[in-house]
């Protein structure tokens, strides 16, 4: 994942990243027969990793968290995609909109990764998505967070992040009452 937030879809062969943990390049090809496999893989394992690190944050959730608890929910959905994970994907997602053999691959795989994220966040703010709205705020939450990760490419968007973290989670406590 290393190799693609850093090198792109371009810079990262199999034979790079072989050399960066540290086996040969028929061993990595004995796991995974192309780039894409590779790729595609590690993105989804650590997508779960990320999955559960999140509800690990938050461990007597079981029913949601309320209030200030919910900011610290929605700054930790926002992590999810300002980090180098993040970075990877989005290089992985840039060369699916190119190639067809990976375009097909990354979009399942998204929509997997997108579908989970959710649950993860009406589990953690303990959103009743029966309600009218509540589930166009999950998702306009986690696309917030995501247009975040965007800006945050370019620069370092720390500063104004925190104060539009704050702001949502006020607006997604009022929200979901």
């Amino acid at each position: 994942m290393s190799c693609l937030a850093e090198h792109g879809w371009a810079g990262s062969t199999v034979s790079v990243v072989a050399e960066r943990a540290g086996v040969s390049r028929g061993a990595a090809q004995h796991h995974f027969r192309t780039r894409e496999e590779l790729f595609t893989a590690a993105v989804e394992y650590v997508a779960e990793e990320r999955s559960a690190a999140l509800r690990g944050l938050f461990p007597d959730a079981g029913g949601g968290v309320a209030g200030a608890d919910r900011t610290a929910v929605v700054a930790a959905l926002v992590d999810l995609y300002t980090g180098p994970l993040f970075r990877a994907a989005l290089q992985l997602w840039v060369a699916a909109s190119n190639e067809e053999q990976l375009s097909p691959r990354v979009a399942e795989l998204e929509a997997r990764v997108g579908r989970e994220t959710h649950r993860i966040a009406v589990e953690l703010l303990g959103a009743d998505e029966s309600g009218s709205g509540v589930r166009e705020t999950v998702q306009g939450l986690l696309d917030m967070a995501r247009g975040l990760g965007l800006a945050n490419l370019l620069t370092d968007d720390a500063v104004r992040r925190k104060r539009v973290v704050a702001q949502w989670g006020r607006l997604v406590d009022e929200a979901l009452g």
